[in-house]
């Protein structure tokens, strides 16, 4: 048996069939797992997410910024998909309740011990270990799960708390989990996560590093992200894969 992960496949369905021919992908035996924003900015969002949904057992997916955006785009008045957005036909389609049903009840981490791999769509705070991660996501899956999560969904928005304290609670607490966990890229050095600088690594402020260098985890705690589209392997990196 064999586990592939998956990057963002932001309704990308053509090339995720063509990755999967490339593999052999065998649903008797192999799983997938995907790294977050199945959808948006792709051209066919609704097949991606239907084919996604249809693995069932043969898939494990966190949920990434993209697939947050779609929620609130269904669920709340405010917010309508912008120009650059590509999920319309998700939110007219006849079966849109039954795979938004299906996209809020999907993880924030997944971790497997025989692997002993994490993954997160986007980074982890400086502190927190897989165990701390783990237990964060599960308050914010609670919400989304929950018969208030628009509720949730209306105070998710925003870039403040920067800096994580066990002491934080309500709609900070969970505001800040989410902003972690999917759409971190660059944390100071003092903890706090940036959530404004979106450049490509190497580009950034001096006050500025990417998460992974800051985030102090022992060497079997290895971490399955995407997010980051400007972020490649070095040529070291590149050959040992």
């Amino acid at each position: 048996m064999s586990t592939y992960a998956i990057g963002d496949l932001q309704g990308c369905y053509d090339e995720l069939i063509a990755l999967l021919q490339l593999i052999k992908f065998n649903a008797d035996n192999d799983q997938l797992w995907f790294v977050g924003d199945l959808v948006n900015r792709g051209p066919a969002s609704l097949r991606t997410l239907r084919f996604v949904r249809d693995l069932s057992d043969n898939s494990s997916i966190v949920l990434g910024n993209h697939d947050l955006h779609l929620l609130s785009c269904r669920y709340l008045e405010r917010m309508n998909p912008t120009k650059k957005d590509t999920t319309r036909e998700i939110l007219e389609a006849p079966d849109c309740e039954a795979l938004l049903e299906w996209l809020r009840h999907q993880n924030l981490a997944h971790h497997d011990s025989n692997l002993s791999f994490l993954m997160v769509h986007a980074g982890l705070p400086p502190d927190w270990d897989t165990d701390e991660t783990l237990r964060r996501a599960r308050e914010v899956e609670q919400q989304l799960r929950s018969e208030d999560f628009i509720v949730f969904l209306d105070q998710m928005y925003g870039n403040e708390p920067t800096r994580w304290d066990n002491q934080l609670s309500g709609w900070p607490r969970l505001r800040f989990i989410v902003n972690a966990l999917t759409r971190l890229r660059f944390s100071q050095a003092n903890g706090c996560i940036d959530m404004q600088y979106k450049g490509p690594l190497g580009s950034q402020p001096e006050s500025l590093q990417p998460w992974f260098e800051l985030n102090d985890r022992a060497p079997s705690e290895r971490v399955v992200f995407g997010h980051w589209s400007s972020l490649r392997l070095s040529a070291a990196e590149e050959k040992r894969f």
